[in-house]
């Protein structure tokens, strides 16, 4: 399988460089990827710029029923798309189902765009005079994901840029671009005009195009923190709008009066789901009093009976991490954590995987007595790593929050709603979930981080995704019957 580039409606030949392409779970090649050239990556804004007169003239009414039909074929293809995902990200096929399942929301989100791009209007604003504004694309913009989320993410930029008018150009991950190909694919069948939606596969050469061509109007990114600081300031160098979402340490604090089977599930999920391979797992627990030994007594069994195995095999619910060097990467933490002084509960490192293979394979790890000093603590694991820290009350927990680099998301797990609330209003961080372990917003709300986790003043998707999207125009409008006899050389004002 060789996966090219997706531009002007159809495939490219393939590129003079390119990267071979893994399934995690064999560590076997399973094709390559083609990685644009400079020359390739102008010809898909060239094609996105020539596409986009047309589709801004097209009614929203229009745009919107192509949405629709998109959405019909991703259901109708959720199987195949599932198994691209896993194929060559890992993560379990049902994992993969929830995947797009949240992706879809924001295609349904888009579908209603008709109702979103309308302005506001204010009669007689003074004698005479009306104003109002519009909302209108910004041109050609592009969108630049991650490997954790193929299909999602990138469902998170591109129906609501495409619905509100605008051309596009995604840059997938080059470790599993196969799922964004077909999503191409589906895009067209939809009826999307050819150049609408273009997909560049490469890595720093195609993105530094992107990020610097007068052609761009906008660029939004997901990935990790050093990456997402240079798209902002590379991007808004060169006059572009930004949204570039970062790196995370999600904190999950358990009180001593938390359900402990509620808390302790829901730990499970959000630290090794998806080999902990999201920008929103927990990856830090926060025990707070007296609940530590409980906590840890009760994550022990449950990690250690996690079942670790090819996504395919049903059952499974941690498939392999992503490519060799980032098993090693994260294996690499672990010795770390040893090194420094936190206890190793449950070591994943040398898991023999369910159906076998030479994947890239860890089992849940797990530490206690943790530090705020430690690498494991202070750094993005992006692995199956849960770190537990002790802290003796409510107001400590708040303060190692507050003050951590990272503000993606949290949660507070309590039966008390005073602390609930409490820790809504104080806590810094952009997503915050009571009794919720991974808070990530429905498509109709926005999705983002606070601290080093955002670069860019708006969230993605939702009401922040039309407004990143399309610009404002204010209009103001006077039909005066006669010719105004002398100049006005003051400020106007309205009366």
């Amino acid at each position: 399988m060789s996966v090219t580039h997706y531009i002007d409606g159809k495939y490219t030949a393939a590129s003079e460089r390119k990267q071979s392409l893994f399934n995690p779970a064999t560590g076997k090649v399973c094709g390559d990827v083609s990685l644009a050239s400079v020359s390739e990556t102008e010809s898909a804004i060239a094609a996105a710029k020539a596409a986009f007169p047309a589709w801004s003239e097209m009614s929203p009414l229009r745009r919107a029923r192509v949405m629709f039909k998109f959405k019909a074929l991703v259901e109708e293809n959720i199987d195949e798309l599932a198994a691209l995902i896993t194929k060559e990200h890992g993560k379990v096929l049902d994992d993969a189902k929830g995947e797009l399942t949240r992706g879809l929301e924001v295609v349904e989100f888009a579908c209603g765009i008709p109702h979103l791009l309308k302005g506001e209007m204010t009669e007689q604003i003074g004698t005479g005079i009306d104003a109002w504004s519009l909302n209108q694309p910004l041109g050609v913009v592009t969108g630049i994901s991650p490997f954790n989320f193929p299909i999602m993410v990138p469902m998170w930029m591109f129906p609501i840029a495409i619905a509100c008018g605008n051309t596009f150009i995604m840059k997938p991950s080059e470790k599993d671009p196969s799922s964004t190909m077909r999503i191409a694919e589906l895009l067209t069948e939809a009826g999307l005009p050819d150049g609408v939606f273009n997909v560049v596969n490469g890595d720093k050469e195609a993105v530094d195009v992107l990020l610097t061509h007068p052609d761009v109007q906008a660029v939004s990114f997901v990935g990790s923190t050093p990456i997402a600081e240079y798209i902002y300031s590379t991007a808004s160098a060169h006059g572009k709008r930004v949204q570039a979402l970062g790196g995370a340490k999600n904190h999950m604090v358990v009180m001593p009066d938390a359900d402990l089977d509620q808390a302790v599930a829901a730990l499970m999920g959000a630290a090794y789901g998806s080999a902990g391979e999201r920008c929103m797992a927990i990856s830090v627990a926060v025990a707070v009093g007296n609940v530590a030994d409980a906590l840890i007594e009760k994550l022990t069994p449950k990690v250690k009976a996690l079942r670790v195995g090819n996504g395919v095999i049903e059952g499974m619910e941690m498939g392999p991490l992503v490519t060799a060097e980032h098993l090693k990467k994260v294996e690499g933490y672990v010795a770390a954590g040893v090194a420094e002084g936190a206890t190793l509960v449950v070591d994943g490192r040398g898991v023999v995987a369910e159906g076998g293979g030479d994947g890239f394979f860890l089992g849940g790890c797990l530490f206690d007595n943790v530090t705020e000093d430690m690498t494991i603590y202070r750094d993005e694991i992006f692995g199956p790593v849960l770190a537990v820290v002790r802290v003796p009350d409510y107001a400590t927990a708040v303060k190692l929050i507050n003050e951590h680099e990272f503000g993606n998301g949290t949660a507070i797990f309590t039966q008390n709603g005073d602390a609930a609330r409490q820790f809504c209003h104080e806590i810094q961080v952009g997503m915050v979930g009571v009794n919720v372990p991974i808070p990530v917003p429905m498509a109709f709300h926005s999705f983002g981080g606070w601290k080093r986790s955002l670069f860019g003043p708006l969230h993605m998707h939702g009401p922040d995704g039309v407004r990143f999207y399309t610009r404002r125009k204010a209009i103001t409008a006077r039909w005066p019957t006669g010719i105004r006899a002398n100049a006005d050389f003051v400020m106007p004002t309205m009366k």
